[in-house]
């Protein structure tokens, strides 16, 4: 389905114009003249380039909008962005270096932090990925719960995106309401996890604990509290003018331009390219689930805000489905090599005690291998490779975070426009440098 179908209270998308840049330009007739050096397809600019020479100014790593410590080169006739260059590093941690220095079962404490809005997603994959490499197969207890904490993580990732894009582009009260909404659903994960953030909860194996009493009414409250509150997000951004023209045929992309630049999640799909692995590669127990995949038409900002906005109304339906189909069981495997015992179990027994101790002193052994698992992370593909060399700990770790690859897409979207978009448009975008700084 497209965004433009599925907006509720009756918001129609009128006065589109689907023209593109390139169109608008030679309607125009732009005429561009450049300083030596400079180069730049005159079909992506719409607008008369003057013949005093650029300026080339930085936006960040301080400035406020840009969504960690994020530094951008731009290259500026007057107002008009001509070059852009992001530059990244500023918050960079080596954590896919440390993983080769820590154990598989220390593994989750490690990567959770990468992404630290996506935690459970990055536990996830990195667990799977050690699974496959193990050959074990996770009760499917398990895999229900890490499917109904990823997309609960889904909905808080972009509860956060419409917190923080709205502020971006001067609606204010958005940032108190997307933090109302989110705060629920880091409450549910305090009481499953302990922890609000940075989780370790997905563990290689199953899950740390199972869900507490009273799992499904907490959830279905948070399903019956988030719906109405996007309903007024409808009416507070979608059908407002000013919040209309900051983000229509602004950070234009086009589905091309995305796919050639290895974009996924709302960007390519606000392009209009329905891709989805939950749909196309599924995964886990995915395609039990009935839920449709939102795409876009024109690829600009306004497009990426309405993708996730309809997203977490298509989260919430897969949310209901999977509190009626977790089914009973164990919520990890019973392996003494991958698994600790229960707590009561050592208190009562010498050779648990002694498998506790040998567990997180010396990890578990993982056979000789390498191995690439994705999954559709709020940003896009995520994805793990591990090489193992048949120690417990690996060889190789590298992490395919979505931010990295969509902030490529920038200079792409702030071509063209006016300095004034560059915050809507990074906000657009999404990135978190935790991911991007690995």
């Amino acid at each position: 389905m497209t965004v433009h179908e599925t907006f509720e209270g009756g918001q129609e998308m009128k006065g589109r114009d689907d023209t593109g840049l390139k169109e608008l330009a030679r309607e125009k007739g732009a005429v561009l003249r450049l300083p030596e050096g400079v180069t730049v397809d005159p079909a992506d600019v719409d607008v008369e380039v003057g013949e005093d020479e650029t300026m080339i100014i930085n936006m960040g790593p301080q400035h406020p909008s840009t969504h960690g410590v994020l530094r951008v080169m731009l290259e500026l006739d007057g107002e008009t962005v001509l070059r852009s260059k992001p530059v990244i590093g500023y918050l960079h941690t080596g954590m896919e270096k440390n993983q080769e220095e820590l154990m598989y079962i220390q593994g989750s404490t490690n990567v959770t932090r990468m992404d630290y809005l996506s935690p459970i997603f990055n536990e996830t994959v990195f667990s799977v990925a050690v699974e496959t490499l193990l050959d074990v197969q996770v009760p499917d207890r398990a895999t229900w719960i890490r499917m109904l904490m990823m997309e609960l993580n889904r909905v808080a990732s972009h509860l956060l995106f419409m917190a923080t894009n709205g502020m971006d582009v001067g609606a204010i009260s958005m940032m108190l309401y997307g933090w109302r909404e989110r705060e629920i659903i880091l409450s549910f994960f305090e009481k499953v996890t302990g922890l609000r953030m940075n989780h370790n909860y997905v563990r290689p194996g199953g899950v740390a604990a199972d869900l507490p009493e009273g799992w499904q009414d907490d959830v279905l409250d948070i399903c019956d509290a988030i719906p109405p509150r996007l309903a007024e997000y409808d009416d507070l951004l979608t059908g407002q003018p000013i919040f209309r023209e900051r983000t229509e045929q602004v950070g234009v992309i086009t589905a091309d331009q995305a796919l050639a630049l290895g974009a996924t999640g709302p960007i390519l799909r606000a392009a209009g390219v329905p891709w989805d692995l939950r749909k196309d590669m599924p995964y886990m127990f995915y395609d039990q689930l009935e839920f449709d995949v939102v795409v876009g038409t024109y690829g600009d900002a306004f497009d990426r805000y309405a993708v996730r906005l309809n997203e977490m109304r298509e989260s919430i339906n897969m949310i209901r489905q999977i509190v009626d189909l977790v089914p009973a069981g164990d919520y990890r495997v019973q392996d003494k090599k991958v698994t600790p015992p229960p707590r009561a179990r050592i208190d009562e027994s010498m050779e648990a005690l002694i498998h506790h101790f040998k567990l997180f002193t010396e990890g578990f052994k993982v056979p000789t291998g390498e191995v690439y698992v994705a999954i559709e992370q709020p940003r896009g593909e995520l994805g793990a490779y591990l090489v193992s060399d048949g120690s417990a700990k690996p060889y190789r770790f590298h992490m395919r975070d979505p931010s990295f690859v969509n902030l490529q897409c920038l200079p792409v979207m702030l071509r063209g426009g006016f300095v004034a978009d560059a915050v809507a448009v990074i906000s657009s975008i999404d990135p978190i440098m935790g991911g991007v700084d690995r």
